[in-house]
């Protein structure tokens, strides 16, 4: 059941082409294509080396502005460029919880873990205006599909009563998304994005709410954020916040990512480009055995600080409500 696209007729130049099957619609500086899906469950690619096997999203392209999010590439195929436009034209998808019902209902489809949010954030901005989420949690959870949502944004926890709903007739999870833990680049990389403290203060939150959430440890920087130092303060700020889990990905750059991440490089670190040329001259990814060492590094700090254990080893340095007050 691959994911399909919208048709993509030929048009002038000087028009974007998704602008010729959808509703435009105009929010301050931010541009909506409304769209209806044709399908809502994409295959991803085994290449992402993500630990899930089916996405579904409903917006297409993200207001956080990640540099390095391998979704902006999808914009190019819409007639829209993979840089600024990815973070202020957003398609949305305002059918996907009527598609994914007929999808989950198929025959065809063996109840797989599904992942919400990859193409752009399922709790960016337009979702408060768009409201798409609970009626897709509720698709899943009446389906008895397991899926997890994958965020940056508190606004996740306006749907906590659904999600933690969902959980008594499914596997439900969130996954926040915190690859390190150091604010400077975080505003650097991630400027539209909440800060990491703001985002594991969403999983404590979350997690004592009863919706099991884990740290998505992404993206991990090579020679940025891959020292032993970094590592650990991002695992041990995840112990402190209860996460169930902790999943270290390291940056890959396909194209569309990597040059928006690599014009950001040369302006903040110059002297790592020749030795990011190295690391991704042959692949969107860092060699493997490069991997490998950073994902045993972060396993064994997760056994030390006792991520996935029924009881924390470890207590947050500040509660979410006193923090919240310096947001």
């Amino acid at each position: 059941m691959p994911w399909d696209a919208l048709p993509l007729l030929d048009g002038g130049p000087q028009r974007p082409r998704i602008e010729r099957q959808a509703v435009t619609r105009e929010f301050g500086g931010l541009t909506c294509y409304e769209v209806a899906a044709r399908v809502a469950l994409e295959r991803i690619p085994a290449a992402a080396e993500l630990p899930f096997g089916w996405a579904a999203s409903p917006y297409r392209g993200c207001q956080a502005g990640c540099r390095y999010c391998a979704g902006r590439r999808g914009h190019r195929y819409l007639g829209l460029d993979a840089g600024d436009d990815f973070d202020s034209r957003v398609v949305v998808k305002t059918n996907l919880a009527d598609r994914l019902r007929r999808e989950l209902a198929s025959p065809r489809w063996q109840g797989e873990p599904v992942a919400l949010g990859l193409t752009g954030d399922c709790y960016q901005p337009a979702e408060e205006t768009y409201r798409l989420m609970p009626q897709i949690i509720r698709a899943l959870a009446e389906a008895g599909n397991p899926f997890t949502v994958l965020t940056k944004s508190p606004l996740i926890l306006r749907d906590a009563p659904e999600l933690r709903e969902a959980g008594k007739l499914t596997r439900a999870r969130a996954a926040v998304s915190v690859g390190f833990v150091d604010e400077k680049i975080r505003r650097g990389l991630e400027p539209g994005a909440a800060g990491a403290q703001r985002r594991l203060e969403v999983c404590a939150a979350l997690n004592d709410g009863g919706v099991p959430c884990e740290v998505l440890m992404a993206p991990i920087l090579p020679l940025i954020t891959d020292s032993a130092d970094h590592l650990r303060a991002t695992v041990r700020r995840a112990a402190e916040a209860g996460a169930v889990a902790v999943t270290p990905v390291v940056l890959r750059l396909p194209p569309g990512a990597r040059e928006w991440f690599m014009a950001w490089l040369e302006r903040e670190h110059p002297g790592l480009v020749p030795r990011y040329a190295a690391l991704y001259g042959k692949s969107p990814a860092a060699p493997p055995e490069y991997r490998a060492g950073i994902a045993a590094q972060v396993a064994v700090l997760a056994e030390t600080y006792g991520i996935g254990r029924s009881a924390r080893g470890w207590k947050r340095r500040r509660s979410p409500a006193r923090q919240l007050s310096l947001v």
